[in-house]
């Protein structure tokens, strides 16, 4: 099985109190998602950061990109 891909969608400009308006990450967690070496953990990673971007809002277009990115 191939390694699950980053949630980052390549907008990666950090405007909303440090969070990147394409995927909601800040730069710490871009760092911390690159350090993880299993899926699951990714997977987790992932659901975190839907939740967080639930939290915040206006991340409504990062799903289809993020499907768009994993169908590759």
């Amino acid at each position: 099985m191939s390694k699950m891909p980053s949630p980052c969608i390549d907008v990666c400009k950090f405007k909303r109190q440090g969070h990147c308006i394409g995927c909601s990450m800040t730069k710490s967690q871009k760092s911390l998602f690159k350090s993880l070496k299993k899926n699951s953990h990714r997977q987790a990673f992932v659901t975190m950061l839907a939740s967080q971007q639930d939290r915040l809002g206006r991340f409504e277009h990062w799903q289809a990109a993020y499907r768009k990115k994993l169908s590759k």
